[in-house]
């Protein structure tokens, strides 16, 4: 084998590893903002600056070009309803949680604590 084919190797591992690795993280990543999004509509109606905010207090630096459509396919999926309101002027959309999505954000909990418990992340990683 030659050092330019050893290379050539290498270097596709590498960028296959990344693109695996960065489609994983950003599946992840949606997952944990869809629940952030069902926990908070089934508190109170949400609307899209809102949420923006709150997400990105939590870490989430997403744009409103990422949460609008995350918003969108909750709804599409029956997860979520909205309704308008004027709001100085201009039509905001209120996000609420529906039967189903209290259903799926029940459900969620359920699998999220127990992969906390299998992975030790209670009393500081340590089990």
């Amino acid at each position: 084998m030659t050092i330019f084919y050893f290379l050539l190797l290498s270097y596709f591992d590498n960028v296959i590893h990344y693109y695996v690795m960065d489609f994983i993280k950003k599946r992840l990543f949606l997952g944990f903002i869809c629940l952030h999004i069902l926990y908070h509509a089934s508190k109170d109606p949400v609307y899209g600056v809102w949420m923006l905010k709150e997400l990105s207090r939590h870490g989430y630096h997403i744009s409103p070009g990422t949460l609008y459509p995350i918003l969108h396919s909750l709804e599409k999926e029956g997860l979520l309803s909205h309704y308008q309101k004027n709001v100085n002027g201009k039509i905001r959309k209120y996000y609420s949680i529906t039967e189903s999505g209290k259903s799926e954000l029940l459900r969620s909990r359920k699998y999220l604590k127990e992969l906390v418990d299998e992975v030790g992340l209670r009393n500081g990683g340590n089990k």
